[in-house]
């Protein structure tokens, strides 16, 4: 198992741009995806976008693609979430999540670790 724990959300104007943080502590190896969900206030949790740890393969939601970017850094055990151009719909409580597996699921309940969330409001 891998613990994760989230950082980096906050408060930012449309347009803005916030980098999210996951760390990841615990038996770690390879064999992971990573992922990242939102829940807004009444709805659902929301598949983000996904990324493979052996070889930073990718999947974006259509509603984050292009203004969202998911890289991971070996070195820090480190997965991180660039946000630009945010919206007022991107304001959601973002988590990050890990599975043992080769595929990226864009279901949450796929996922058996998450981190605690982190809080993105996009406002004015």
């Amino acid at each position: 198992q891998v613990q994760l724990a989230e950082s980096g959300g906050g408060l930012v104007q449309p347009g803005g741009s916030l980098r999210l943080s996951c760390a990841v502590s615990g038996r770690t190896d390879s064999t992971y995806i990573m992922a990242w969900f939102r829940q807004a206030p009444g709805k659902e949790r929301e598949f983000v976008v996904g990324i493979r740890w052996s070889d930073s393969i990718t999947t974006y939601s259509s509603s984050v693609r292009g203004r969202f970017t998911v890289s991971r850094d070996n070195s820090k055990n480190t997965v991180y979430l660039q946000m630009n151009s945010l919206k007022p719909e991107d304001t959601a409580v973002y988590y990050c999540a890990a599975e043992r597996t080769y595929v990226i699921s864009l279901r949450a309940a796929t996922y058996d670790q998450w981190g605690q969330g982190t809080q993105v409001t996009v406002s004015s």
